[in-house]
C-alpha cells in the first residue's frame, strides 16, 4: 500500500488506547502523532478519536479547547472514532452525561453490550470486502448505533447489529480494530479517506 508521506494522522491521546492505534498505523506504514492540544491538531491530515470513557474524554476535550477545534478540523478533514469515538461523533446518545459533537448523523446507546466484564470478541462482516468480508471485532463496553440519517452509510455488521458505518469524512465504529490483528480498517480509512481525498493513487 502506497500512504502519504505528508502530514501524519493524529490520534486524540488525552485518555484511552491511543497508543494501540499508533501501533497499528506504524505496522501499515502511516505517519501518526499524538493530539494533545489545538497545536498538535493543525498540522494533522486526518484524526483518529480511539476509545475510552467518553465523559472524561469530552471533559478533557474541552478543558484543552479542542472540542470546538475538531469541529472545525472535520469540515476539511477526516476523522475516525472507535467505541468511545463514536460516542463522541454522533449527533445524540442516549445519555445526558455526553454532549456529543454531533458531526455524524446517528444515535448510540452506551455500554450497550455490556460492562467490562462483559468484553468479547466476534466475527462480523464488512460486504465491501469481497474477497473476504470477515473480520474479527473486539467489542469493550461497546456503544450501539440505534438510528442513523439517510446520509448514513452501513458498512459492517455483527449479526443484525450495524457496527461501522460513514458520512463524508467521517467514520466510526462500535469495535476496537487497533486491538485485532487485521489491519483492514486503518488501511481502509487511510485509502480512502486520506489518499483519495488529496488525490493519491493507492497501489495495494
Amino acid at each position: 500500500m502506497r500512504v502519504s508521506e505528508g502530514n501524519p494522522v493524529g490520534i486524540l491521546s488525552l485518555q484511552g488506547d491511543f497508543e494501540k492505534h499508533r501501533q497499528a498505523l506504524a505496522e501499515i506504514n502511516s505517519p501518526s502523532k499524538e493530539v494533545r492540544t489545538v497545536e498538535d491538531l493543525t498540522p494533522c491530515s486526518a484524526l483518529i478519536i480511539p476509545g475510552g470513557e467518553s465523559t472524561t474524554m469530552r471533559k478533557l476535550m474541552a478543558a484543552e479547547e479542542l472540542d470546538s477545534a475538531v469541529k472545525k478540523f472535520a469540515e476539511s478533514r477526516p476523522i475516525m472514532g472507535t467505541c468511545a469515538g463514536m460516542i463522541l461523533l454522533s449527533s445524540k446518545v442516549e445519555d445526558s452525561t455526553v454532549e456529543p459533537l454531533k458531526l455524524i448523523d446517528m444515535t448510540v446507546r452506551r455500554n450497550a453490550y455490556g460492562r467490562q466484564i462483559h468484553s468479547f470478541i466476534d466475527t462480523g462482516r464488512v460486504p465491501m470486502w469481497e474477497d473476504n468480508s470477515k473480520l474479527e471485532m473486539v467489542f469493550i463496553r461497546a456503544p450501539q448505533v440505534v438510528s442513523y440519517g439517510p446520509a448514513v452509510i452501513p458498512l459492517a455488521t455483527l449479526g443484525e447489529e450495524v457496527v461501522m458505518v460513514r458520512s463524508g469524512k467521517i467514520l466510526v465504529l462500535a469495535f476496537h480494530p487497533e486491538l485485532a490483528a487485521d489491519r483492514r480498517v486503518h488501511r481502509f480509512f487511510v485509502e480512502e479517506f486520506i489518499e483519495e481525498r488529496k488525490g493519491i493513487p493507492v497501489a495495494l
